[in-house]
């Protein structure tokens, strides 16, 4: 029995659709695997040991490229992980070996407003508790890791503030004189937590630690999260884990992890989460699930080693880049491709018609309160209006020289005339559109959408990147400003254009990726600004350096690496069955 999606939860979907799902052996065996290369955490579940599928099948031919980006989301999001899943059971539909390879869900998330990252309607991974409520550790294992980095950080700030420079060398230390005001490192937790934001450590006497101020960020903003993103192998993480910057000295010299001797203990609780994690749509393909860092405010990506895996294992791979394709896709292009060294064949644009009417003059929704009426009704005006943000970001696909598909992930409330404009618009931009129905009726509902990626992928593209390596940092976040966002140029804090003129001297950040942090919900550094704005500045406030990941951080405006928790989260609506164990009202 399948559920109707339009009058059950998505938990309460995925709930009934587990019941028959595949064991991890019937998708090893789907696969292709050897026993060893699967490593179960129960019957649904597992891991797989990357070394040795990646060495096994070094001579075998890749598979197709395909990543899912957005148009620039409403608070609510548009639906890119729901097709993600349709995409992949469309494929499946069309006898077509499919993998998927999407990110983690934060716990901060699943427990506020937006809820897991799984799909929904039909179109879901599973099992849902597993993958929502901290799957097999990743991400606590990224939190300790974290954490013993700033516990071996102001345990040194301790020892140095109370002992001398002798007592120091007969316990084997160099005082390093880190100055507590330029601490770059913070503490992390799995939750949106708004008082944490600004917190005072040290309080109480000289054994207590040193008195500073201090914060916490959310762990996926984790700079070992983006690490586990991006990392090759455990050889490639170890090394990117000891160049993790913590801190200044007295002297504005750098101090990383390797400087405190904790690298390799922080190395020592990430083995286990470099194996990416096996799990299955509700039509029983197989989808890789493997790091989850924010677009908004990291690289957004699911890891390397994943689509390395999912391009081996499957004709085609399908990977999933967070928020809109100014935020993630632009990360996917010139982040994780460089990294990685893969080449896409084709980049699927999300498009809903309940995003492209708020660009187009709707009430802006609001999380957690009623859909403003107005978006019950038709209106093709607005949603013409609202296609300038779509066709901006089909623009943005195409200068990477990759083949653009536009999914209108369709509602059941939207109107023939609506769903019309779109197609018009989309293709006399220059891509590919399909209309995908595949919340409310799964692979079947996606059949279109699989034929349009089918077919982009056979067409030869030109793939490149939007600026080398060599080009110097102002001249890249200007690139990235004018080119993908659409801003007349970029303005600089003094604090940032300090950061600036220095890491443009500093020989090992010339080699590193540009990284932006902006609000995901306009093209600007401004949550309130839809469509296309013109005429405007970007404002980079601040420049932190990720030497571990290999990025430089250029922060616009003022987002917060800690969400918050609002007035009504989801946790509310979240309980157990006593009787049965089963996790309830998950989303």
């Amino acid at each position: 029995m399948v559920l109707d999606p339009t009058k059950h939860a998505d938990w309460e979907i995925a709930e009934e659709a587990e019941s028959r799902m595949k064991t991890v052996y019937e998708l090893g065996e789907q696969l292709g695997l050897e026993k060893e290369e699967l490593l179960p955490h129960g019957h649904y579940v597992a891991k797989l040991d990357y070394r040795k599928i990646l060495t096994r099948l070094a001579d075998k031919p890749q598979g197709k490229y395909i990543d899912v980006t957005a148009i620039t989301p409403t608070p609510l999001g548009e639906g890119k992980s729901t097709c993600a899943m349709g995409l992949v059971q469309g494929l499946g539909k069309r006898q077509k070996s499919v993998i998927g390879a999407i990110r983690q869900p934060s716990g901060g998330p699943t427990m506020n407003i937006k809820g897991s990252a799984a799909g929904g309607g039909l179109a879901q991974c599973i099992p849902l508790t597993p993958f929502s409520l901290g799957l097999t550790g990743d991400i606590n294992a990224i939190v300790n890791a974290h954490n013993l980095a700033m516990v071996a950080l102001t345990s040194r700030m301790q020892h140095e503030c109370n002992y001398t420079d002798e007592i120091l060398a007969k316990r084997g230390l160099k005082r390093l004189d880190i100055h507590p005001k330029k601490v770059e490192m913070n503490w992390v937790m799995d939750f949106c937590a708004q008082s944490l934001r600004h917190i005072t450590i040290g309080l109480g006497g000289k054994m207590d630690g040193m008195t500073m101020q201090s914060s916490f960020a959310i762990a996926v903003s984790s700079e070992i999260m983006a690490i586990l993103s991006v990392a090759r192998d455990l050889k490639d993480m170890r090394e990117r884990m000891g160049k993790i910057v913590v801190g200044y000295t007295r002297q504005d010299k750098p101090v990383t992890t390797e400087d405190l001797d904790v690298a390799g203990a922080m190395t020592a609780w990430m083995v286990e989460a470099l194996n990416p994690n096996l799990l299955q749509t509700l039509e029983g393909q197989p989808v890789l699930v493997h790091a989850g860092p924010f677009a908004n405010i990291a690289i957004g990506q699911s890891s390397v080693l994943a689509d390395r895996i999912g391009l081996k294992l499957a004709d085609y791979n399908v990977t999933e880049s967070g928020f809109g394709a100014d935020i993630g896709f632009e990360k996917f292009w010139n982040l994780k491709c460089r990294f990685s060294g893969l080449k896409p064949n084709c980049a699927v644009v999300v498009a809903t018609i309940r995003a492209l009417k708020c660009h187009g003059g709707a009430p802006i929704p609001v999380p957690g309160k009623p859909m403003p009426t107005e978006y019950a009704s038709e209106n093709v005006g607005w949603v013409e209006e609202g296609c300038a943000n779509l066709v901006h970001h089909i623009e943005t696909v195409k200068k990477a020289g990759i083949n653009p598909v536009v999914c209108i992930n369709a509602f059941y409330t939207d109107t023939d005339a609506e769903i019309k404009v779109v197609r018009r618009l989309a293709e006399a931009a220059g891509a590919r559109v399909a209309l995908s129905r595949h919340w409310e009726h799964g692979g079947d509902g996606a059949l279109e959408f699989a034929d349009a990626v089918v077919d982009a992928c056979e067409e030869p593209n030109d793939f490149k990147f939007l600026y080398e390596l060599d080009t110097p940092l102002g001249e890249r976040i200007e690139l990235i400003a004018k080119e993908v966002y659409g801003a007349d140029g970029v303005s600089y804090s003094p604090e940032a254009r300090t950061k600036l003129d220095r890491m443009e001297k500093d020989p090992d950040l010339k080699e590193m990726g540009t990284c932006m942090v902006k609000s995901h919900l306009s093209l600007t550094h401004d949550p309130v600004r839809k469509g296309v704005p013109t005429g405007w500045t970007l404002p980079i406030r601040d420049i932190l350096t990720y030497k571990g990941a290999g990025f430089v951080v250029p922060v616009a405006g003022a987002i917060s690496l800690m969400p918050g928790t609002a007035s009504d989260p989801a946790y509310r609506r979240i309980d157990v069955d006593v009787e049965t164990g089963k996790v309830k009202g998950v989303f």
